[in-house]
């Protein structure tokens, strides 16, 4: 069967009178990651034949022909039986050779009106449309993860810590619900950064649109696009829409690695104040004690890495001129990898957290323990009419009194702090617990009873919209 090809077998051939380096044809070849765009490549090749036909460009029945031959390559592409060549570069040509191996110079007719160019950007937004809503559920599901286990800890008590330091004690359903804040905003950039990815590069061509008349906007209207890109030399020389997803994800990972970092030392034998479950950790292959938190650990190294794939994608774009450049064929391992470890990542934390087994009694007896009340002895002098930076002076000797004397702020004796300053009353001993600290915490956003009820309500109601 003879085929419109030039020289050599390429479907770009014509001007060249040599073969192309085998090395290069390796080099150049992206068909061994692209090919997952098969399935995004032969929809939008669908609706564009089907648009060709629509405008008269061209005949009806080459259009039945060209629809059939793509659905049958569907199918073996799904199937695997199709055999993969690096001479034929992308997953673009392969659809297009085999489109020709079965219904001949007819498949010809398909590229009418359209370039490699705008066609895998259009393939790439489409793919990428669909990983962004996995991504969205994937947070929605971590995020429902932490509400259950918060709604089962508001009365459980830990150590807030500033600079690893015990700091001041809080709910721990007020510490998960901050990672429930920073997913809320993760889940808002992604469906923010949606509308500008869901626009259609298809009928741009190279570079500077086409002489046909295509209908862009029945094609957007078909594909599930929210309109079409607007300058057809943008449409197909900007990856911005990929430099968005990477920052949202390395934001994503940036808030996974810190949760990792927590439970890492959360469940350390020091601290003891959780025991992960064990279908995600390992154990030591000379230690037979060892519980290793493998996940948490992966997931903090694979930041990393995301991270580092949005830095390779900025420095590919900083210097390219208008319009499309080779160079962008690098796009697509670091987002691919970058939509596959985000998305494992959270839904390995939303079955993770549920597992988690809380020890309250190593909770609370951290956050009795630190001096964590201090706050509350300054903040009981400031109500005395004491101007704060004096009562932190004061509460400060009367802390070095306790290290001095291994004692606690509740255990002190009265006596010991009337000596440092006499406004200091009996009353300042309900101050000082524990569970008074975290109640008097009363301002909106707070760890009291009253407010982490409050925001627990508030986040069920922000996951019903």
């Amino acid at each position: 069967m003879t085929t419109a090809r030039g020289a050599h077998g390429k479907l770009w051939g014509g001007r060249f009178r040599e073969p192309t380096n085998a090395f290069v044809e390796r080099f150049t070849a992206s068909i061994h990651y692209d090919r997952r765009l098969f399935r995004e490549d032969i929809r939008a090749s669908s609706v564009h034949c089907r648009m060709l036909a629509r405008q008269g460009i061209i005949p009806r029945e080459d259009a039945l022909k060209i629809l059939e031959g793509l659905e049958q390559i569907k199918g073996e592409l799904e199937a695997g039986t199709m055999t993969f060549r690096t001479a034929l570069e992308d997953i673009h040509m392969h659809v297009e050779h085999r489109l020709t191996e079965l219904i001949g110079p007819v498949a010809g007719k398909l590229h009418t009106a359209r370039s490699r160019n705008d066609q895998v950007a259009t393939d790439l937004r489409l793919y990428l449309r669909g990983e962004v809503d996995e991504m969205i559920q994937a947070i929605l599901a971590v995020q429902h993860s932490l509400l259950d286990l918060a709604g089962h800890h508001v009365e459980t008590i830990l150590p807030g810590f500033t600079h690893l330091q015990n700091a001041q004690p809080v709910r721990l359903a007020h510490h998960l619900l901050a990672y429930f804040e920073m997913f809320g905003r993760d889940r808002e950039r992604l469906v923010g950064l949606r509308p500008r990815l869901n626009q259609l590069p298809l009928g741009s061509a190279a570079l500077a649109g086409t002489p046909f008349p295509v209908d862009r906007e029945w094609v957007a209207r078909e594909l599930g696009f929210d309109g079409v890109c607007r300058n057809s030399m943008d449409a197909v020389s900007d990856r911005d829409f990929v430099l968005e997803l990477a920052f949202a994800g390395s934001v994503i990972m940036g808030h996974l690695s810190r949760f990792s970092e927590e439970l890492i030392l959360w469940s350390s034998s020091t601290f003891g104040f959780i025991e992960l479950p064990d279908a995600f950790c390992t154990g030591s292959s000379i230690m037979p004690q060892k519980k290793n938190p493998d996940v948490p650990e992966l997931v903090r190294g694979k930041s990393g890495r995301v991270t580092g794939h949005l830095m390779a994608l900025l420095m590919m774009m900083k210097g390219l001129p208008l319009a499309y450049n080779r160079d962008m064929q690098e796009d697509k391992e670091p987002i691919f990898d970058v939509v596959d470890t985000v998305t494992g990542s959270l839904r390995l934390f939303a079955d993770l957290i549920p597992g988690l087994q809380i020890r309250k009694d190593k909770m609370a007896a951290a956050a009795a323990a630190g001096f964590t009340t201090a706050t509350d002895l300054a903040d009981y002098l400031v109500r005395k009419g004491v101007p704060f930076r004096e009562a932190h002076e004061i509460t400060g000797r009367i802390v070095r009194i306790c290290v001095e004397e291994q004692q606690t702020l509740a255990t002190l004796p009265l006596a010991t702090m009337k000596q440092v300053d006499g406004r200091i009353e009996e009353d300042v001993h309900a101050v000082l617990q524990v569970e008074a600290s975290v109640n008097a915490r009363r301002s909106p956003g707070g760890t009291a009873f009253v407010e982490v009820q409050k925001a627990l309500r508030t986040a069920f109601e922000t996951l019903e919209k």
